[in-house]
């Protein structure tokens, strides 16, 4: 059957005003399986019905169910901006002020403060960047739509339980779109499993005691794995004709095997000859930085699943520590920028009239928009990437802006 216009823009009408109706239909519905899936986990009905009975889905959550940066930032990128001066100086202030907490936490778990406040650092920017997304609506909406329901019904359930326990109030528990909460952003399941009081209030509590806090992430590292006392890993050179098919997490001998076959350290020394196993990482292939990895970077890469991740706790750590940037370059003309640099970029482009909003450092959605409008005008490809040449370019056109106003 044709329809005429007009009755085809009111049949579409129609459809338009029906799907939020359909979709709420669809997410109470879901609530309501999650319910009696609740009662099964020990979750009384009454404190179900409470935390849920004002719920609506936040469907923007879905939109990241596919975007992770640890996955698809280069590498020079994503570590720019979480290992820069600005967050070594704030971590070493975060070492001096929480020092004694910090020595308390290393005594009874073995795991050192560089790496706890290192990770600290990486997941919240110790305290300033929780997330903004209520827990409940993140994860029951993960539940009902989308892939990997069943995973965040499990996170869902897990928070029922924080809140029940009188761990944390249900108003105080946002994070991230994906249920991550706290000064060290565990999830609601790693929650239940590793975290600690430590401050001794009867609660366990991510979100107002960083001691807990620090000390839930020690407890996470320690059952992780971690050997007191060992590196995560050095920077190494390798051998002329080295077997790439060598390479890789999984791929582990010993250190004194690697140093039988030609790899040493990067200021030229041999390795110890240690029996401690050990793989080779090359996170931007042979032509970047290669690192010579052992136990506690799985510990580290336990957290996030990610190696970029890991390697970016790792090496905050060791900054923290007083130790130097990468020796070798990472394989690229455009090197990424700092957070002092991301913000410059976002103030530039206001000043080019692109509403980007806070000045945060942050290049989202809608610099990235604007950078690609920029990149359009300027006959470059409109990738959206804040890279240096873009800072370049920015600055350029922002002074001859100024210059034609003058």
């Amino acid at each position: 059957m044709i329809l005429k216009p007009a009755v085809a823009c009111s049949a579409l009408l129609t459809t338009l005003l029906s799907l939020p109706a359909a979709a709420d239909a669809s997410f109470e519905r879901c609530i309501g399986e999650l319910r009696a899936e609740a009662q099964t986990r020990g979750i009384r009905t009454e404190t179900f019905d409470a935390l849920t009975r004002a719920l609506e889905p936040d469907r923007s959550v879905l939109d990241q169910l596919d975007y992770q940066p640890e996955f698809r930032t280069p590498i020079w990128d994503y570590l720019s901006g979480l290992v820069d001066d600005e967050r070594i100086a704030d971590g070493q202030a975060m070492m001096a002020q929480w020092a004694t907490t910090l020595q308390e936490v290393e005594t009874r778990y073995g795991i050192d403060r560089a790496t706890i406040v290192a990770v600290w650092g990486i997941e919240s920017n110790f305290g300033r960047n929780f997330g903004k997304r209520p827990l409940l609506a993140s994860l029951s909406t993960l539940s009902c739509f989308g892939r990997r329901q069943s995973f965040f019904r499990s996170e869902f359930f897990a928070t029922l339980k924080i809140i029940e326990s009188g761990d944390v109030d249900a108003a105080r528990l946002t994070g991230s779109w994906a249920g991550a909460f706290g000064h060290t952003q565990f999830m609601p399941s790693t929650f239940a499993r590793v975290a600690v009081d430590f401050d001794g209030d009867g609660r366990r509590d991510l979100i107002d005691s960083i001691p807990d806090a620090l000390a839930s992430t020690a407890n996470f590292l320690a059952q992780a794995g971690w050997v007191s006392g060992q590196p995560w890993g050095h920077e190494v050179t390798l051998p002329a004709g080295f077997d790439f098919a060598l390479a890789g997490r999984h791929n582990k001998r010993s250190i004194a095997e690697w140093g039988r076959l030609g790899v040493r350290r990067i200021d030229g020394l041999p390795l110890e000859p240690s029996t401690t196993a050990a793989a080779i990482l090359l996170p931007a292939g042979e032509g970047g930085p290669i690192f010579l990895v052992q136990r506690n970077f799985e510990a580290l890469y336990s957290y996030n699943t990610a190696e970029t991740y890991a390697l970016a706790i790792a090496h905050l750590s060791d900054r923290l520590r007083g130790g130097g940037a990468f020796v070798k370059p990472w394989p690229t003309d455009d090197p990424g920028l700092s957070r002092t640099e991301r913000r410059e970029v976002q103030a530039l482009l206001t000043r080019l009239g692109y509403p980007v909003g806070e000045i945060d450092g942050i290049i989202g959605k809608t610099s990235r928009e604007a950078i690609q409008d920029v990149q359009k005008m300027n006959g470059l490809e409109p990738d959206g990437r804040a890279g240096r040449y873009m800072l370049r370019v920015l600055r350029r056109l922002a002074g001859e802006a100024q210059g034609g106003g003058s």
